[in-house]
């Protein structure tokens, strides 16, 4: 995924710089500006994620004025920036759109977590969207695109567990669609009506993470100058989804076992207990074994969150997938407002690579190639500009244009004629290195005449 965007709108251009120097170091591009004229371009030419909005710009610097400014941003969440005795203005910003507010001096560590906590939002709110458009159509692949045996056998587990309430682990390399799969999970439990609550554990300071989870009263640390309810709470009666929870710290371990022991937790600052009621799911690309063994992961808390495990393989185990997920993002890309497609030798390049990076990394180079895409036809040579690789592939597919079906068809022709060669016609071992049943593999065969002629 792409680092978040902030736009900051702020006349001080001492604390735009400051700002600008905080959110840097944690990972977010940054925008600047100072009155309202050039935020609005900014924000209609540039993709932006986050606005940080001082309300009292020039020319006028009369509060009512940033407010109005505030339904030109759209869906993305505002964050206003206040002073001290600025509290009723902030209510009013609220009440006009704006998702949070923050006052001056701004603490950084806290300006951190409330644009986190506006990301998670603006996720949740294009997640119930998501749903409500899928619930209209057909569901069967859950999300997980592929025809490999790997995928398929997923698609089963998830359908056989997903009613349940068992918790939870899935486990895999980064970018092969572990919160995919805890989405699947969700949509199809007892519990789809409720909230999915997603959490990158990794994310967010540990430090941080207990006022985050648990929530906090007004006064329990430093510039904690209202409630506020934790995410887990915000997940009551639905799913909460820990995303890397290898990467929680030790005492917040301990912590989230008595939750899931109890069901209980006293939010920050709180001594009256709140009970909660939740589905666990978590992910992880750690071997918690091992974590166990370093003494980075609690032995008990993992036997807790493992009641049943799904495991995703990396992308170069299941290459038959490979060209059913180009096709499939293909789909929602366009140049001009026109389709596009892949060349043959795009094609190919794509079927030998390594994929490090997996599904998240394919599918952000077809985004980045589709953007510089001169035609309707994404190139080998677009590729390699993109990626910085120059090397041709080995051996090509026939040449020809034709339809990405064929082309798909003629690879997989291909790929199929290579696996029976390397495996010397053995179709059980041929069917397994492509990700195929025995019977699947046949099927393909005899579609395509290989071995007839």
């Amino acid at each position: 995924m792409s680092q978040p965007t902030v736009l900051i709108v702020d006349d001080e251009s001492a604390f735009c710089e400051l700002c600008a120097m905080w959110l840097t170091k944690a990972g977010y591009q940054v925008e600047t500006c100072g009155d309202g004229a050039s935020a609005e371009q900014i924000f209609n030419t540039k993709q932006i994620d986050l606005v940080l909005h001082d309300l009292a710009l020039p020319p006028s610097f009369r509060p009512e004025d940033g407010i109005a400014l505030l339904p030109h941003y759209k869906d993305r969440p505002v964050i206003v920036i206040t002073g001290h005795d600025d509290k009723p203005l902030a209510m009013q910003a609220i009440e006009a759109g704006a998702w949070d507010f923050i006052g001056k001096p701004v603490d950084p560590e806290l300006l951190l977590v409330v644009l986190e906590r506006a990301l998670i939002k603006r996720r949740l709110t294009q997640e119930v969207d998501r749903l409500r458009q899928e619930q209209s159509g057909s569901d069967d692949h859950l999300g997980l695109i592929g025809n490999s045996q790997a995928i398929a056998d997923t698609r089963e587990l998830i359908r056989r567990i997903a009613p349940t309430d068992v918790p939870v682990l899935i486990q895999g390399p980064s970018g092969t669609g572990k919160e995919v799969i805890a989405n699947a999970l969700h949509r199809h439990s007892l519990r789809r009506d409720g909230p999915f609550i997603s959490v990158h554990c990794g994310a967010i300071p540990g430090e941080l993470l207990e006022s985050e989870l648990f929530g906090y009263k007004r006064g329990a640390f430093t510039g904690a100058d209202r409630d506020r309810k934790g995410l887990l709470a915000m997940a009551h009666q639905g799913t909460l989804f820990l995303d890397e929870i290898g990467e929680m710290p030790l005492n917040m371990q301990v912590k989230l076992l008595r939750v899931l022991q109890e069901g209980t937790y006293y939010p920050v600052g709180s001594r009256e207990m709140e009970t909660i009621n939740f589905r666990l799911v978590s992910a992880t690309n750690r071997v918690l074994p091992e974590a166990i063994e370093s003494g980075l992961f609690r032995d008990d808390l993992y036997y807790r969150i493992k009641g049943l495990t799904l495991t995703t393989l990396p992308l170069k185990d299941r290459p038959s997938d490979i060209p059913v997920l180009i096709r499939h993002f293909l789909e929602n890309l366009h140049h001009n407002d026109l389709p596009l497609s892949l060349d043959s030798e795009a094609m190919q390049w794509f079927c030998q690579q390594p994929w490090p990076g997996n599904v998240r990394e394919l599918r952000n180079i077809l985004e980045s190639a589709a953007a510089i895409c001169l035609g309707q036809t994404i190139t080998l040579q677009e590729i390699q500009l993109i990626t910085g690789q120059t090397t041709t592939p080995t051996t090509l597919l026939p040449s020809g244009d034709g339809t990405l079906e064929q082309q798909v068809s003629r690879l997989e022709i291909q790929l199929i004629e290579q696996a029976l060669a390397q495996f010397q016609g053995n179709k059980t071992r041929t069917a397994d290195h492509l990700g195929l049943t025995r019977q699947g593999l046949l099927k393909k065969i005899q579609r395509y005449g290989i071995g007839a002629q």
